[in-house]
């Protein structure tokens, strides 16, 4: 992948920044890889009778919170295709939980979901490698909030450690 280095300040929505302080690496192929990494070391630290686990009540179980990732990512690939296409429009927020509500995750088996996973983050990979210089500069608006191409590969991969610090912490324990 090419080097995509990190967003600045005023690149993207300010509530995401916790999410860019999450990525690891500098440039956006090594966060990418070590998201990727992480979730694969997650997902070998979780019993199976943790996938179903909520850590309180009206939290996901662990296997909803890899198919959010999994829903998040798909959105944010998509503003930025849509962004480095030159798309004008404001595009549209996501209700994650209105999204889990019909994902009906507890019905599927991890092993599907991190498949899907893998699959998901090899197509965000490829849609940032296949950028040239002109769509990486481009910016736009989702959500009603300014964002550049660059910044949304970057928020994937830190929404992704994001989530799997939450199930080290809240779900492992």
């Amino acid at each position: 992948m090419k080097t995509i280095p990190r967003p600045r300040p005023g690149d993207y929505p300010a509530y995401h920044g916790a999410y860019l302080l999450a990525a690891q690496g500098e440039d956006l192929a090594a966060a990418f890889q070590h998201a990727t990494e992480q979730e694969k070391n997650i997902r070998g630290m979780v019993p199976d009778d943790r996938w179903e686990y909520r850590y309180a009540p009206g939290k996901w179980t662990t296997k909803e919170v890899f198919q959010h990732i999994i829903d998040t990512e798909r959105v944010f690939a998509y503003r930025a295709l849509c962004i480095a296409r030159n798309e004008r429009a404001d595009l549209p927020g996501m209700d994650e939980d209105a999204y889990q509500a019909e994902a009906r995750t507890g019905k599927r088996d991890i092993a599907d979901i991190m498949r899907e996973l893998q699959a998901v983050r090899r197509s965000t990979v490829e849609l940032f490698n296949g950028l040239d210089a002109e769509a990486l500069g481009r910016s736009g608006t989702a959500n009603g909030k300014h964002v550049t191409v660059p910044a949304l590969g970057w928020i994937i991969a830190g929404h992704s450690e994001h989530h799997l610090r939450i199930i080290r912490e809240r779900y492992l324990t």
